[in-house]
């Protein structure tokens, strides 16, 4: 019987290794040195390309334009990948926060040296991009909010399965006598006996002499228990403890989540006054112009009844 376990310290630390890799060598190195450096390259290339025609443009033309300067870089492809590198940034720090708590430390020093990459490379190695007015960011910030959410099930899950603080206060609080963690190891360390090893696989020589049963992480019955090899009742209590540990998380974040949202307003306070004032404002003038409209109406009927009435009488 093999099976497949994480390490002493739990899969916590595995997830913080893989998390640190990718927030430091492909965050911080590999993306922002593709960035600068492929639309140099392309401009490079499309320089020497064009080597021949922009001298014969120089001696033709002694001052050329902003836009002729502009051609030899590379073109603008659009947002989306700026959009979708902050979006997988977001996603590693938001899903696996609870395993690598420096994770946002390290995604604020990747931003801050990217806004400088981005207004070099904007400025000097792109063609000015085609403005356009738009409202929001779309799409985008419903996968935001939409991750958002869904982080707060992945923690719950990474914290409650993949480390040991689930069944430590299992043991703690339900089978440890002296209310201590003396004696976790041993209580989460099963039995089996060698013989029901299959045939061939017996270890050849033992340091220890003749064993007849090792000790192996998990929660199952005894080779000498009427269900040998089960799950056994403390397993299920550990996966019921760890599933009313997801429940409980969720909701406490996500209520917390909803009375920040509620204490913090989208739209600062002096903003909200400002609105006001200006559409008070706008109110008054249009009275205004209406009241002037209906003075204005009110002259030119009084004038084109006195017309008729002076003819009238003479």
């Amino acid at each position: 019987m093999c099976l497949s376990q994480c390490a002493p310290g739990g899969c916590l630390i595995e997830l913080c290794i893989q998390l640190s890799i990718i927030m430091l060598g492909k965050q911080l190195i590999q993306n922002n040195i593709f960035e600068i450096g492929i639309p140099k390259l392309k401009k490079l290339v499309r320089a020497l390309k064009n080597k021949g025609t922009v001298e014969k443009e120089k001696e033709e033309e002694k001052a050329p334009q902003q836009w002729n300067l502009d051609y030899p870089l590379a073109a603008f492809e659009g947002l989306t990948p700026e959009y979708m590198e902050m979006i997988i940034q977001f996603g590693f720090v938001s899903l696996f926060v609870a395993s690598f708590p420096l994770a946002p430390v390290f995604a604020l020093l990747n931003n801050v040296i990217e806004i400088r990459l981005d207004a070099k490379k904007f400025v000097t190695e792109l063609r000015r991009p085609v403005a356009a007015r738009a409202k929001d960011i779309g799409i985008w910030y419903d996968i935001l909010s939409g991750m958002g959410k869904f982080a707060v099930i992945i923690n719950a899950f990474v914290i409650s399965f993949t480390s040991d603080f689930i069944p430590r206060l299992v043991y703690q609080y339900m089978y440890s006598p002296t209310g201590t963690m003396h004696g976790f190891i041993n209580h989460t360390l099963s039995y089996f006996n060698v013989s029901s090893l299959k045939p061939g696989t017996l270890p050849s020589n033992s340091m220890l002499g003749e064993v007849m049963v090792c000790r192996y992480k998990d929660y199952r019955e005894p080779p000498w228990s009427p269900n040998a090899y089960q799950f056994s009742k403390d397993y299920w209590c550990v996966l019921a403890a760890r599933l009313a540990f997801v429940i409980l998380f969720q909701n406490l974040v996500m209520f917390l989540s909803h009375v920040v949202a509620w204490v913090i307003p989208d739209v600062p306070k002096t903003i909200m006054e400002q609105l006001k004032r200006e559409k008070k404002l706008l109110v008054d003038v249009f009275l205004r112009e209406e009241k002037e409209k209906f003075q204005l109406i009110q002259r030119i009927t009084l004038n084109d009844f006195q017309i008729p009435l002076k003819l009238y009488c003479q």
